[in-house]
This record gives C-alpha cells, structure tokens and sequence, in this order.
C-alpha cells in the first residue's frame, strides 16, 4: 500500500498531464475548425457576390445595348430589339438564380444593396423594353444605377473583409458622361 501512495502523486500527475493534452488538443481543433468553416463560407459568399454582380452587369450591358439610341455620344454598340429582348430574357433568368444564393449566404447590408441596385437597373431595362418613356435626362438613370453599384461593392467589400481604398466608379463615370455630350 505505501509504494502505491509513493507512485499516487506521479499518476496524479500523469493523468491531469493526459487531460490537459486532451482538452488543448481538443480547444486547438475546434479552433481549426471554426476558421476553416469561416473561410470556407466567406469562399462561398464571394463566389455568391460575383456571380451576382455578373449576372446584373450582363442585363445592364444588355439594356445599355438597347438604348445606345436614346444617348448622343454613347459608347455602347447598338443591339437589334428582337436580339436584346431575347437576351434580357435569358440574363434576367440568371440572375433570378444568382439572387437566391446572394439572399441565402450574403449578409443584410449586401442584400440591400443588391436589391438597390437591382432597381436601378430594373429601370434601364424597363426602358429598353419599352415600358416606360425616355426621361429628359437619361444620364441621371445612368447615375443611380452606378452609384447603386457602388453601394453593392462597399457593402459586399465590408461583409468580407476586404480592405483598401475606394471602389468608386460613379464619380468618374459621371465625368466621362458629362464630357461625352456634344
């Protein structure tokens, strides 16, 4: 009995040593794994962004295409209206499936601001289509859908993570449409 009281504190010692290995062992893994996950849905957050912003951009492209007429100086190559509509069709679509992923992974300011600039964009193209009558001034329309956009990426740039410098493209878009004017 004497030599198992002389050993005690040494298996003591060997078993709280086997249990602290244990639960740091344990703490560190769920650790990793917490961060993988992370990263792994932040993966999967910017791939719901860009596709997203692909799929507006391509009906926004389109529409622009449609109205190339509307706009003195416009750099956009005139589509035909049969050819557009058609494509309008297939981007819109598109961009109806892209739009679930957004609403399922992104946060709600990105959501918002998607949803922002999908209207403005949802103007040009009622444009195009002909639902609605050319206003006097189509550059301002121009301007909202840009600045919307510019929206979207800070929002989707601040849910991620990114830092850096201004994403802004309104400001000198806007320029480029004023100087554009004969």
């Amino acid at each position: 009995m004497s030599t198992l009281l002389t050993q005690l504190p040494a298996l003591l010692g060997v078993l709280v040593g086997t249990l602290g290995t244990i639960l740091a062992t344990s703490l560190a893994d769920r650790a990793r794994w917490r961060r993988s996950q992370s990263v792994r849905w932040d993966e999967r957050r910017l791939d719901a962004y860009v596709d997203y912003a692909h799929a507006l951009k391509e009906s926004h492209s389109v529409a622009l295409r449609m109205t190339a007429d509307l706009r003195p100086g416009s750099h956009s190559h005139p589509i035909d209206r049969e050819d557009g509509l058609a494509r309008l069709a297939s981007s819109d679509a598109r961009r109806t499936i892209v739009w679930e992923n957004l609403l399922l992974l992104g946060d709600e300011s990105t959501v918002a601001a998607a949803a922002v600039w999908r209207d403005a964009v949802w103007q040009v193209e009622r444009l195009a289509r002909g639902i609605i009558e050319p206003p006097q001034d189509v550059s301002r329309l121009l301007t909202s859908v840009n600045e919307a956009r510019d929206g979207y990426y800070r929002a989707a740039r601040r849910s991620l993570g990114v830092r850096g410098g201004s994403v802004e493209q309104s400001p000198a878009l806007q320029q480029r449409f004023s100087t554009d004017r004969p």
